[in-house]
């Protein structure tokens, strides 16, 4: 593709990229100009993510999280009319909640508010039923399952990371404890650098199945080799960095503390006692693993739904699902001092704690983040979840974070003010 065509393409607006305007994978067959295929990896570019990103199944294989066999929970409605809360951008531009959606390239949002949802919409190819990718809105999955094994005492966070995970001896992982691993604060020569065609994200991502093998390649083609691959760099415990492997690593160690797929736990111990809509969807690489760091699929509600769990101190469908210490413990956050570092900028004073983002902002907020958009927002002060699903042309949250931050925040003072 010309660059110039590709600059064009990356500023379409939320209007001009829409998936079902521009007809990908619509007829039978869709046209060759509009078919989005994995082997090219054309669902990785814009415009077309904003098709793929709700589409997934159709494209790489996936293991489901079964909902269980009882009733959905029923998310109570009371519907507000949001769209003209105001705010102001980071970069001073006055903005509404709906032109927030906009600007973000929303595929979908819920609102819950006490507990009830005031405010749901959808965009593009999403719909009510259809999951779509968390990205790495995952991770916080995987934090809370390794959470609750802790309470379970089938974990240690003090323990090496190879008291479970035995092969991971000779790789970085060798000398880590995990509480490292569940904060992100290894020393691994890993990168992740969405940009850069020659980052390790790319090895990751062939790894574990996201994805095309090129001929000749020689690396890992499935996460558990790659993750015994890794290399050390630095000293474990200084400094928060964000490494999507970290998160495998703890997805590997859940699975040997438990002896269950990820799918399996999170069945069991989260998805089907929420009372889940709709089964939810991992990807798996090409030997059936599920992609712990990334690879979660599900529908705006159930998303929502977990959110709610979680603001409730683990709490929800009439049963304490999570033990409130894990939430908690998530909720006071991690250390400020680790975590500066990074530099995210659009996060001042922020820190990361069991695969959740703290802000430590007025209202104690803290989020799960994906990128492209995804994202779990969740205000205690003001009683307030915000569930999102996006495709953003942009991969980092820099691009959504002076958007969407301040509209969650003036949405939640609304709600505050409001009773």
């Amino acid at each position: 593709m010309p660059v110039a065509a590709a600059a064009t393409q990356q500023t379409s607006t939320a209007a001009e990229s829409d998936p079902e305007t521009l007809g990908w994978m619509q007829g039978f067959p869709p046209l060759q100009d509009k078919t989005i295929t994995f082997q090219d990896s054309s669902f990785r570019s814009f415009p077309e993510l904003r098709w793929a990103w709700s589409n997934i199944r159709q494209l790489v294989p996936t293991v489901n999280v079964w909902r269980g066999a009882g009733p959905a929970s029923v998310l109570p409605r009371e519907e507000h009319d949001i769209d003209a809360s105001a705010s102001v951008t980071m970069d001073g531009r006055p903005q509404t909640f709906a032109r927030m959606l906009e600007e973000s390239y929303a595929d979908g949002i819920a609102v819950l508010h006490r507990g009830k949802l005031i405010y749901e919409r959808y965009f593009g190819a999403l719909k009510p039923h259809k999951p779509h990718i968390a990205m790495s809105v995952t991770k916080s999955f995987t934090g809370v399952l390794a959470g609750l094994l802790v309470a379970e005492g089938k974990i240690d966070p003090q323990a090496p990371v190879t008291d479970y995970v035995p092969e991971l001896k000779a790789s970085a992982f060798g000398d880590a404890r995990v509480h490292e691993v569940m904060d992100m604060t290894t020393g691994l020569k890993y990168t992740e650098v969405y940009t850069d065609k020659n980052s390790d994200v790319w090895g990751l991502r062939r790894a574990n199945g996201m994805a095309p093998i090129p001929a000749g390649y020689e690396g890992a083609t499935n996460i558990f080799d790659f993750l015994c691959a890794q290399q050390k760099q630095g000293e474990h415990g200084k400094a928060f960095a964000y490494k999507t492997v970290n998160t495998d690593v703890l997805a590997f160690i859940c699975r040997r503390a438990s002896g269950m797929t990820l799918s399996d736990l999170l069945s069991e111990k989260i998805w089907a006692p929420m009372g889940a809509e709709e089964d939810a969807h991992y990807h798996v690489d090409r030997i059936g693993t599920e992609s712990g760091g990334g690879g979660l699929s599900t529908t705006l509600r159930d998303l929502a739904r977990f959110g709610e769990t979680i603001r409730n101190h683990g709490r929800f469908n009439g049963r304490q699902i999570v033990p409130s210490t894990v939430v908690e413990d998530i909720a006071r956050g991690g250390d400020p001092e680790k975590f500066k570092p990074a530099g995210y900028t659009t996060l001042p004073g922020a820190s990361y704690r069991n695969q959740w983002w703290v802000t430590h902002n007025a209202h104690g907020a803290y989020m799960a983040r994906g990128v492209h958009g995804q994202g779990i927002y969740i205000d205690p002060k003001a009683e307030m979840v915000i569930a999102r699903y996006a495709s953003h042309h942009a991969a980092g949250n820099a691009a959504n974070d002076p958007v969407t931050l301040p509209a969650y925040m003036a949405l939640a003072k609304d709600l505050i003010a409001g009773g």
